[in-house]
């Protein structure tokens, strides 16, 4: 009784081929690529809420900008976060007794976080400062204006 067995060499050494192994490859691709094909075919569902497009935040106001651009480090309640990285908790926070310390963290970065002032405009900023000043436990009712901000850029 003589078997022919596929051999082919793999770094020197001799191997059998699998042909178990080549049918379940075969079948993977037979029902997998067709069912990927459907599924990612389809429009996926938005994120809620919707992120902006582009180099520039579309949100207008302080609470949709903190809502769409803040909260996903500094969470929704402000109280921050622990995990792959340490997001403050803007919550009753002393810090943003000064206006200009906020400002300068939106447009300049600090640490960790990305200077997304950048990509505001000079209301966007003003709005999402007094925002986050105003609310969370935060009593600063200060405010500053785009003016403000203008000047600081």
């Amino acid at each position: 009784m003589s078997e022919r067995v596929a051999v082919r060499r793999t770094r020197g050494r001799a191997r059998r081929a699998n042909p178990g192994r080549a049918l379940g490859i075969a079948l993977l691709l037979a029902v997998g690529v067709p069912c990927a094909t459907i599924v990612l075919g389809q429009d996926l569902p938005s994120a809620d809420p919707p992120m902006s497009a582009g180099r520039t935040f579309d949100e207008q106001g302080g609470e949709a900008l903190y809502e769409r651009v803040c909260a996903a480090c500094h969470q929704s309640d402000a109280k921050g976060a622990m995990g792959a990285a340490a997001y403050p908790a803007l919550a009753a926070d002393n810090n943003l007794a000064s206006a200009d310390y906020v400002e300068a963290v939106l447009l300049h970065g600090l640490r960790g976080m990305p200077p997304v002032g950048r990509m505001m405009s000079n209301e966007q900023v003003a709005d999402v400062i007094n925002y986050v000043r105003s609310h969370f436990g935060n009593d600063y009712r200060k405010a500053i204006s785009a003016a403000d901000v203008k000047d600081a850029r």
